[in-house]
């Protein structure tokens, strides 16, 4: 396990505990989330290292890498992602000013194989190598581990995304230190992330499954994610929430606190977390930041 000294945010040293709770999804472990007390950023204070960490996605049922259906919930999941692709490739294309896209994080492909039909120029990054694997022979994608992000030109691409990734990344400003570079002039970066100061993420507290520790490394807000983008040279042109999200989240915290799945409860509670959402800052689910260069940046 590796402690981080510094807030990754502000460089402050003094935190204190936001929440503790387990591993509900793989080994039942007890990990512990710090809050800095200059800027409020939120991440899990220790948390294993990056040697470690592919231990704690080792499981057939990880649903991000998995190819196959064989659960209920993961139908679900599966039934739902081919409405968000679309989604986001509405949003992408909005949003980007040519069609040049890298996705960083890109799983098995499924979005990147999406745009590709859509005429979009597309390469993906993906440190999973079944995932990788898969992508590639199966979509005939052009996929790469995560070193080769070392490898392309300065300006290389129009849009970069990263859809429910950046909460993963142990080198978290390094990061966008890279995306930065790799960005033409106007480009734009698009980043979903789940928001903890939602609805659902104060109602199923230590159980709320998009907290998903140890895999999940942050924990944003609006504001923290404000400040992590303002300090990297970035600024945050538009807000949009991913409605779905609510659901799903609220589906699974439901088995992580009662052990058991329940669909009308996950629903309500979906419901209640979208309208607190609209009613509350932009405070749902999960959020999708558009987000440019600033015009006086690093």
């Amino acid at each position: 396990m590796e402690n981080l000294n510094n807030c990754p945010v502000c460089g402050n040293q003094n935190f204190k505990d936001f929440l503790s709770g387990k591993d509900h999804f793989l080994t039942g472990e007890e990990f512990t989330i710090v809050q800095c007390c200059n800027c409020d950023f939120r991440f899990t204070n220790p948390r294993p290292d990056e040697k470690e960490i592919p231990l704690y996605y080792d499981s057939e049922e990880y649903i991000s890498h998995d190819t196959k259906k064989t659960s209920i919930l993961q139908t679900i999941y599966m039934s739902v992602r081919k409405i968000t692709i679309r989604n986001k490739y509405r949003i992408v294309k909005k949003y980007s000013n040519s069609y040049s896209l890298l996705d960083i994080g890109c799983g098995t492909g499924d979005f990147l194989n999406y745009c590709r039909k859509m005429k979009f120029e597309t390469t993906g990054i993906e440190p999973n190598i079944k995932a990788r694997k898969f992508a590639a022979e199966n979509l005939f994608l052009n996929v790469y581990d995560e070193s080769h992000l070392d490898t392309f030109l300065p300006g290389s691409f129009s849009v970069i995304t990263m859809w429910h990734v950046l909460e993963h990344v142990h080198k978290l400003n390094e990061r966008f230190l890279e995306i930065y570079k790799l960005l033409k002039p106007g480009g734009t970066l698009i980043i979903a992330v789940p928001d903890s100061d939602s609805w659902d993420a104060k109602k199923y507290k230590s159980c709320w499954a998009a907290y998903d520790l140890p895999r999940h490394l942050y924990h944003f807000t609006p504001d923290s994610m404000k400040k992590l983008t303002s300090k990297n040279g970035f600024q945050i042109e538009k807000i949009i929430p991913m409605l779905f999200d609510a659901f799903y989240i609220s589906l699974l915290s439901e088995k992580y606190r009662s052990g058991q799945q329940n669909f009308l409860k996950a629903f309500y509670n979906g419901i209640r977390s979208n309208f607190y959402g609209r009613k509350n800052q932009n405070n749902y689910s999960s959020l999708i930041y558009i987000c440019k260069i600033a015009q006086e940046s690093k």
